[in-house]
């Protein structure tokens, strides 16, 4: 029992005292202190780092950081914004304008009308298109699928034409020009196809009609190509190779 109690001694005996234990609290302290008064000078540099001294200091400041207050005067006089009122129609941008092709289709359908130059002129493909769409849903309806002859001999067709006016007159001619006029002047023919619908043309009567439909179409293309392109005197000129074109259309409309 003496050996155990003597153990017991031994193994509880230590130098470590009370005055240890408080000279420990006071240097986690220190060292706590230390690491906190660091901390606090890292994030004050951070801080300073980012945002001005005259932000931090003023006393005026009453918004938050990355969060300005809002400025409705900004926006009012900012030249990005613009207001939908102050965009054109999404037809104008699209180069359609109902009002010339109405015009430019009651030019057509009277030969005798004077054509207006500045109207004339413009790269319309518009009516054209749909003239040439009608053309040959009414020839389908008469039995006759000929929808890649109409647009092949339309696209070689402008293409000649376009050719031939370059060389005869001073200002030339824009190819887009070209089709828009030649396909406008196809609304003669498109009537000729819708007769055809209802009664055979293989005949004298046929024949007769065809003959008036390719005058009136050269005649209109011819009157608006001299007005355009300030070609006076030379309407005779231009009708003939026009007439052999919508000659091929007669074709194939009658036959």
């Amino acid at each position: 029992m003496s050996n155990l109690g003597q153990f017991d001694s031994d193994f509880y005996q230590s130098n470590y005292t009370i005055d240890n234990q408080d000279q420990s609290s006071e240097d986690s302290n220190a060292y706590g202190n230390l690491y906190g008064s660091r901390q606090q000078q890292a994030s004050e540099q951070l801080q300073a780092a980012f945002f001005p001294q005259e932000m931090l200091m003023s006393s005026g400041y009453e918004g938050q950081f990355f969060q300005p207050a809002s400025n409705p005067d900004y926006y009012s006089q900012s030249s990005y914004i613009d207001s939908f009122d102050e965009e054109p129609p999404l037809l104008e941008e699209l180069g359609i304008n109902f009002n010339h092709i109405w015009q430019k289709t009651l030019t057509v359908l009277n030969p005798l009308k004077p054509a207006d130059g500045s109207i004339m002129n413009e790269t319309d493909l518009t009516g054209p298109i749909l003239f040439c769409v009608t053309l040959g849903a009414t020839l389908l309806l008469a039995g006759k699928v000929q929808f890649g002859y109409v647009y092949g001999m339309s696209a070689i067709g402008c293409l000649g034409i376009h050719t031939l006016l370059n060389l005869m007159s001073s200002s030339g001619a824009s190819y887009g020009c070209v089709a828009s006029v030649l396909g406008y002047c196809l609304l003669p023919m498109v009537i000729l196809s819708s007769c055809a619908i209802f009664f055979s043309l293989q005949g004298t009567f046929g024949t007769v009609l065809a003959l008036v439909i390719i005058g009136w179409c050269s005649l209109s293309a011819s009157k608006i190509f001299i007005s355009a392109l300030n070609m006076e005197g030379q309407q005779l000129l231009i009708a003939y190779p026009c007439a052999l074109l919508y000659g091929l259309f007669a074709l194939l409309t009658v036959f």
